[in-house]
């Protein structure tokens, strides 16, 4: 199969020099109106980004693909949590721990029911790589349970905390169990995360784009995923006046930002289903899950460790059940490699009670 020639929009080229240039707008001082085009800025880069990861991904093929946009948006989610715990000093002990919930929440209830919601409701039934998804979830499980539970049992030092030796060593164990999936689904057991293939997908058929265009697409990601990232930061101090003009807790700010900086990966998924490619979702999903903690938590365990910070990592009681439970649905509901709109309903009716419960604790 010869490789596409089609250029790429001018508008995915332009947004990501376009977010840069209001970054550079907001750093000399311009408020105002401009706080409405960081906004749209942000909304345009998000869809360029979904665009970019898309051309790459067809390019390398599954599952190379899939790893592409949640390796790009956690490596810049990780230097951005590091940046603001530098600049907050022990202040921000919690900010990992907050930013990282919230996005395994989002992650797996908002947008694998999504996905699934969406998938079910245009073909009724969808089908994925049963051994693929129990590979994620099951370390995605230990992870967890390692990272945001365990602190609360352990008893060197009071509170949600590990020492720094506990730290150190959940930090090697979060990489190795990263580095041993990535490897799995890579490597060892690639077939277990490749899409069934269907005779009436365009996509899994229609010719790759050149090496050229991929370069060009990848650049633009990279650049473009940055500028999103750093928008959604810029945007944050109206959004957190927004939170406290209705009274919410400070905690759904994190959830606002977080849900920003998952867009692409979110609506990135969302296409993939809707295209009968549920296994493309899934990998997009957990993977994004599994990156963001294996990633995060070395990163902000460095910077704790050489700074004499404590860090604080364990969650609350209910914030606890409400993971448990969503890892024990998730099991359920991708337990049989086949899901249809009912699993798509469980995953968004669970994802509204953590909304809920996080505006009204």
């Amino acid at each position: 199969m010869t490789a596409s020639t089609s250029p790429l929009p001018f508008w995915t080229l332009a947004t990501p020099i376009a977010g840069w240039l209001l970054l550079a707008g907001k750093a000399a001082g311009l408020g105002g109106p401009w706080q409405l085009l960081l906004v749209a800025g942000l909304l345009f880069g998000v869809l360029a980004a979904v665009h970019h990861a898309e051309v790459v991904a067809h390019r390398v093929g599954e599952p190379f693909g899939t790893l592409v946009l949640a390796g790009a948006i956690t490596a810049i989610e990780v230097a951005l949590i590091v940046t603001l715990m530098v600049a907050g000093g022990s202040a921000t002990s919690a900010l990992a721990r907050d930013t990282i919930f919230a996005t395994v929440m989002i992650i797996l209830n908002g947008i694998v029911g999504l996905c699934l919601l969406a998938g079910g409701q245009r073909f009724g039934e969808q089908r994925f790589s049963l051994l693929g998804v129990n590979a994620a979830l099951s370390t995605l499980a230990a992870i967890v349970a390692l990272t945001l539970i365990l602190p609360n049992f352990t008893t060197t030092l009071p509170g949600p905390l590990y020492n720094p030796r506990q730290l150190a060593f959940v930090a090697v164990a979060s990489v190795v169990l990263y580095a041993a999936f990535v490897f799995v689904q890579t490597v060892r057991h690639r077939d277990y995360f490749l899409p069934q293939d269907n005779s009436g997908n365009e996509h899994l058929h229609a010719a790759p784009p050149t090496t050229q265009v991929t370069l060009i697409s990848l650049v633009a990601l990279v650049a473009g995923l940055a500028a999103v990232v750093l928008l959604a930061k810029a945007i944050s101090p109206m959004i957190e006046a927004g939170v406290a003009g209705i009274g919410a807790p400070h905690a759904l700010v994190g959830v606002i930002i977080a849900a920003i900086v998952l867009m692409p990966e979110g609506l990135a998924a969302l296409r993939a289903a809707r295209a009968n490619r549920l296994q493309t979702s899934l990998n997009l999903a957990l993977g994004s899950a599994l990156a963001s903690i294996g990633l995060s938590i070395p990163a902000v365990a460095i910077v704790s460790i050489a700074k004499g910070w404590p860090l604080t990592l364990g969650i609350d009681a209910k914030a606890t059940v409400l993971l448990l439970l969503s890892l024990l649905i998730a099991t359920l509901s991708l337990g049989n490699g086949r899901t249809t709109i009912l699993q798509g309903v469980v995953h968004l009716v669970l994802f509204a009670t953590y909304l809920f419960l996080t505006i009204f604790p």
